[in-house]
C-alpha cells in the first residue's frame, strides 16, 4: 500500500462550480484533493451547490455529503472559510452579509482577499458579468440543458476508459474549446472581470462561473479563474509567499496512474509570482 503523503499546506485556496447535486459533478476528486491539503482561508466561490439541478431532480450520494463534512471539519480546525453564492445557488444571496456565518463557513456575496505580498484582489463568482445569465435566463436554462448533454456524452466516455483502465478526462471541455464563439465568449468575460477590478482600484480578481481555469494579465490587471469540478478538476491556492498557482487535480491524477513511483506532488500547472515589496496582510474578507 502506498503511503500517505504528507498534507500540502497553502496560505489560501480557492474552489468554485463544484456543482453538488449534479451527476457530472467529480465530487470524488474533490474529496480526494480537500483531504490532502491544509490553508489558512479556503473560498467557495459559488455554485457549490447546483440548486438549479436539484430543483429538477434529486440527486445526492454519500460522497457529496462527505465533501460537506470535509469543509466543516476544516472550518472547525481552524480554517476561515468564506462561502460566496452563485448563480446555481442563488438562493443563498439573499442571507449574504458580513454578519452572517453558520457552523464557521462566512456567507458573503462577494469579498477583497490581500495576499501575503500585499496585492488586493475581488473575488466574485463572476455570473454578474455574463450577459446571457444576467439578461436571458431563459436562454441560459436552455444552454443549461445543453451542457447537461454534453456531461452525459463525458460521463459515458468516461465509463468506457474506466473500463479499459484510464484515468479521467474531460471530453466536454474538450469539446467546449474546440467552439471559436465560445472562445471569444471567455475572452470577453474575462476581460470584463479584469476591467470591474481596475475600476475598484484592485491588483486583479478571482472568479469561477466558465468552467475555464485561466491565470493572465488583462491590461495589467491579474485575472485569475479557479475553474470547476465538472470539467477541469481544478482549484487555486496562495502559497505562504503571496505565490498563485493553478492545480489541475484530474491531471494529476492521470500523471500518478501512469508513473505511481514518481512523488504525487506534481509540479505547478502555473505560477503567478508574489509583488516584490512585501507589505503588512490587512483582513482577508470584506462582505
Amino acid at each position: 500500500m502506498a503511503p500517505i503523503p504528507a498534507p500540502r499546506r497553502y496560505r489560501a485556496i480557492f474552489l468554485s462550480d463544484t456543482h453538488l447535486g449534479m451527476r457530472g459533478c467529480r465530487a470524488d476528486l474533490l474529496l480526494d484533493f480537500l483531504r490532502q491539503v491544509e490553508c489558512e482561508q479556503l473560498y467557495l466561490v459559488g455554485d457549490i451547490v447546483d440548486g438549479w439541478r436539484l430543483r429538477r431532480s434529486w440527486y445526492w450520494d454519500p460522497v457529496h455529503d462527505q465533501v460537506i463534512r470535509r469543509i466543516l471539519a476544516m472550518a472547525r480546525s481552524g480554517t476561515r472559510v468564506t462561502y460566496i453564492p452563485g448563480n446555481h445557488d442563488e438562493v443563498f444571496r439573499d442571507w449574504a452579509g458580513p454578519e452572517f456565518v453558520i457552523a464557521g463557513v462566512s456567507l458573503v456575496r462577494e469579498a477583497v482577499h490581500e495576499a501575503a505580498d500585499g496585492r488586493r484582489f475581488l473575488v466574485m463568482h463572476g455570473d454578474e458579468f455574463d450577459s446571457v445569465v444576467r439578461y436571458a435566463t431563459l436562454l441560459a436554462h436552455l444552454g443549461d440543458w445543453a451542457y447537461d448533454a454534453a456531461l452525459r456524452l463525458n460521463r459515458w466516455f468516461n465509463a468506457v476508459r474506466r473500463r479499459l483502465g484510464y484515468p479521467y478526462w474531460s471530453l466536454s471541455q474538450w469539446l467546449k474549446l474546440q467552439v471559436k464563439e465560445a472562445v471569444k465568449a471567455i475572452d470577453r468575460f474575462e476581460e470584463a472581470l479584469a476591467e470591474e477590478a481596475r475600476r475598484r482600484d484592485l491588483d486583479g480578481v478571482i472568479c469561477g462561473h466558465i468552467h475555464h481555469a485561466e491565470m493572465r494579465q488583462v491590461h495589467g490587471v491579474t485575472y485569475m479563474n479557479d475553474g470547476d469540478w465538472v470539467e477541469s478538476c481544478t482549484a487555486l491556492a496562495e502559497h505562504a509567499d503571496g505565490r498563485f498557482e493553478l492545480i489541475d487535480w484530474a491531471a494529476e491524477q492521470r500523471r500518478r496512474h501512469a508513473a505511481p513511483v514518481v512523488s504525487p506532488v506534481a509540479a505547478p500547472v502555473a505560477l503567478i509570482p508574489p509583488a516584490p515589496h512585501p507589505q503588512a496582510s490587512l483582513p482577508v474578507a470584506e462582505g
